[in-house]
């Protein structure tokens, strides 16, 4: 009020100065309406208002300065990040939802350890710093000691000495002349560990409360704000601002190795700065020592590094869930992917009883999730990476050696082992491949070497049908170095040996396939019966080298004594019998005899058709092979059928493939 007065006073001040000026330059005699009276009595009117102003502007002030807020008060705060990176959105969102109710407002951040739960609280805190007068921060990771926290709360609001069952309450009593004002509580453990601490009912009102927690179960007392790792942008972002001579390139392969934690890449930068590393000497001894890498780079802000975030769990779970240890120990060694749950039901001796009581087995993959060292979909687990080496880096070695020889027997139980007859095995597989490759990744232990060189032959078996051979040899190599190291392998070895052969020749490479073929040969011929399948296969699979390397003559008396082989084994429709068909086919349509290539050719395919999905890779297989054979014949529907196979191919293998661009380019010369 008393500033609208004071402008309006000096308003006519002006107005009776611009008067005087008027009417010393027209002389005029009289003035218009009210102005006349400043004509008749100026100076009355001039000790009028020249009063009236100076109270008014003496009084705007003071009146105002009673009215302006108290300048925001900070207890026990922590100082802001300054490196604090991206999480714009989550803040608008945190931000938002606060202030969406009028009453007291209470929201949980939840999230993984390191994933920067209390960093987006302080951040808030200081970036909306202006928009409360009282913000706090309290510790309530150890819940008995929140109290005592409040009670040096209550000394900040200048409360006298308060019981320790009556100082809860009266700091939020106090908070009434606070308003508006926001309490974090960091690190809180389950809802009824803080219900003592958090304002319920007319405590109080006008205030925010954050709650940041690693538990799940929160979704009944507040609304909830579950927070993710960091997108990989921010993670490089962050990186290349912190690190001098980091390239976006290694940034975004350190962030991939850390699995986009934000504490583990805060870390990883702290250590690159102390020790004067190089990124791309960092991103090396990241990808061969993960687990000593994680336990170095402490910051000098947070004691706390990646090796040691989740100890306090897992001590909580040794006291109150044994069993959900082992299942951690067990998910420590298995890949960064989804988990299938069945891979541990299905072997229930891993975990003792668990597995077998659903009650018992539901609360031990529960105790996971709740504490936030795993994600629970609807049949899987996933930890992140970091916190499976986290748990690697704490298992003695023999604990290891046990996990690692249950695993090993567990996945050979569950991978399909007939890749290529069951039309269910790919997707299993793709399931369960990132799994078995962790698992025998590193030398196996006595007591698994023989299952290990299984899964990794089974693998390579399964990454050919794909088409990768790339990936395929070096596991294959592998299993076929294991077997030779064991004695009484020779047919295992055979095994190994052909899968070699094959995946040389689709590498394009017959001249190296042809040994490998020719001794798995002789080893099955060895060990195994005449008119063993697996000499079949062994026999079909060097008829199709030969015939690579132009020896048809040679190839053909071997294709047409493996068909003759499965044929009498399986019957004449089963999937396998169409494998010795496209061999035999592919020795006709060398030779140019492409009406027998066509009708063999033909019979595979229906044999395919009736026993794999539509688009099915052996499908695709089968028809740009017809498509060939039919083309000299000048048959119309050659270019049809290859355009089918080359978009089965497409589909499956993916549009940059080097099996699918030769299977458009086969539908271009079609055309």
């Amino acid at each position: 009020m008393w500033r609208t007065l004071a402008s309006a006073v000096a308003g006519l001040l002006v107005l009776f100065v611009g008067s005087l000026a008027f009417n010393a330059a027209s002389g005029q005699s009289r003035w218009p309406g009210p102005l006349d009276l400043v004509r008749v009595h100026p100076w009355v009117v001039l000790l009028i208002l020249i009063p009236m102003s100076l109270i008014g502007l003496w009084q705007a002030p003071r009146r105002d300065r009673a009215q302006d807020p108290l300048a925001p008060v900070a207890y026990r705060l922590p100082p802001r990040n300054t490196n604090f990176t991206g999480r714009d959105a989550t803040l608008r969102e945190l931000r938002q939802r606060l202030t969406s109710v009028n009453d007291v407002a209470m929201l949980v951040v939840h999230g993984l350890g390191g994933v920067g739960k209390t960093q987006l609280a302080v951040e808030y805190a200081y970036r909306y710093l202006s928009k409360y007068r009282f913000v706090a921060f309290v510790d309530a990771e150890h819940p008995d000691l929140v109290a005592s926290q409040f009670v040096s709360l209550a000394r900040e609001l200048g409360l006298a000495e308060v019981s320790s069952d009556q100082v809860i309450p009266r700091v939020y009593g106090k908070l009434l002349d606070r308003r508006p004002w926001l309490i974090i509580f960091d690190n809180g453990e389950k809802p009824g560990t803080l219900t003592h601490a958090l304002p319920s009912g007319g405590l109080a009102s006008n205030g925010h409360v954050i709650v940041t927690t690693r538990v799940s179960g929160w979704s009944s007392r507040a609304g909830v704000i579950d927070l993710d790792v960091f997108t990989r942008r921010e993670s490089v972002e962050l990186l290349v601002r912190r690190v001098p001579d980091m390239t976006a390139a290694v940034a975004d392969r350190i962030a991939e190795q850390l699995g986009d934690l934000p504490l583990a890449l805060e870390q990883a930068a702290g250590y690159m700065g102390y020790n004067h590393t190089a990124p791309e000497e960092y991103l090396t001894l990241l990808m061969s020592r993960l687990e000593d890498m994680i336990a170095r780079g402490e910051l000098t802000d947070r004691p706390a590094v990646v090796a040691t975030l989740w100890q306090l769990s897992v001590r909580r779970l040794e006291t109150d869930q044994p069993q959900a240890v082992r299942l951690l120990e067990l998910c420590a060694l298995l890949a960064p992917e989804p988990i299938p749950l069945d891979l541990f039901t299905g072997s229930p001796e891993m975990l003792n009883v668990a597995a077998a009581d659903p009650l018992a087995w539901d609360t031990t993959v529960g105790a996971l999730a709740g504490l936030g060292l795993a994600r629970r979909g609807n049949a899987s687990l996933v930890l992140h990476r970091l916190v499976q080496a986290a748990v690697r880096a704490a298992m003695p070695d023999e604990v290891h050696t046990d996990v690692r020889v249950q695993l090993c027997r567990a996945l050979l139980a569950a991978v399909p082992h007939d890749i290529h007859g069951d039309p269910d095995a790919r997707p299993r597989w793709q399931e369960l491949l990132p799994h078995v490759i962790a698992v025998a990744k590193d030398d196996p232990p006595a007591e698994c070497a023989a299952e290990t060189a299984v899964l990794l032959r089974l693998a390579s078996v399964f990454l050919l049908q794909i088409g990768d051979c790339s990936v395929a040899l070096p596991l294959c190599e592998r299993a076929l170095a294991i077997d030779e190291s064991l004695e009484g392998r020779d047919a295992e070895v055979g095994f190994d040996l052909i899968t070699l052969a094959q995946i040389h020749r689709d590498l394009d490479a017959p001249e190296r396939a042809r040994p490998l073929a020719e001794r798995a040969l002789r080893l099955h011929e060895s060990c195994l019966s005449a008119d063993s399948p697996a000499i079949a296969t062994d026999l079909a699979t060097l008829a199709r080298i030969l015939c690579l390397l132009g020896e048809h003559g040679a190839a053909q008396p071997l294709a047409e004594r493996a068909l003759q082989i499965d044929e009498t084994a399986y019957g004449p429709d089963d999937p396998y019998v169409s494998f010795d068909l496209i061999a035999l086919a592919t020795v006709h349509l060398d030779l140019g005899d492409y009406a027998t290539a066509v009708a063999l050719i033909s019979r595979a395919l229906r044999i395919r058709e009736a026993s794999y999905a539509p688009d099915h890779l052996y499908i695709g297989y089968a028809l740009l092979l017809k498509a060939r054979a039919l083309h000299p014949l000048n048959d119309p529907t050659a270019a049809d059928l290859a355009r089918r196979g080359a978009q089965i191919l497409h589909t499956q293998l993916g549009k940059t493939h080097p099996k699918t661009e030769d299977a458009f380019a086969l539908v271009n010369r079609l055309r």
